[in-house]
């Protein structure tokens, strides 16, 4: 009895979380949408896995399999070694480096 109530729990759960997720700007599908999350989620570990990388200072969002960087780095090295890591991470598609160097 407690199975078949967990059970039913959690398929509400995921009815309510799929009907919940927005998918946003030009995203078709829930499906592209967790791609994309996925992408994000994946570039951001590998920044802050990277000693060259400040990964909070680098902002990364993720629309059809296209990452945008955007924040700032402290020097043009810095940079471009977040457009590299962006670019070589399973499922981009294109990267848009918008990272800024602080003056």
């Amino acid at each position: 009895m407690r199975q078949t109530a967990i059970s039913f729990a959690l398929a509400g759960l995921l009815a309510f979380t799929a009907a919940g997720c927005a998918v946003t700007r030009d995203q078709s599908t829930v499906g592209e949408y967790i791609d994309d999350s996925v992408i994000t989620t994946r570039v951001k570990a590998k920044f802050a896995d990277d000693s060259q990388v400040s990964a909070m200072s680098i902002s990364v969002e993720t629309l059809k399999g296209v990452v945008q960087l955007s924040g700032f780095a402290k020097t043009s090295t810095e940079r471009n070694r977040a457009g590299e890591i962006a670019r070589t991470t399973s499922g981009v598609r294109g990267v848009v480096n918008n990272i800024v160097i602080r003056p």
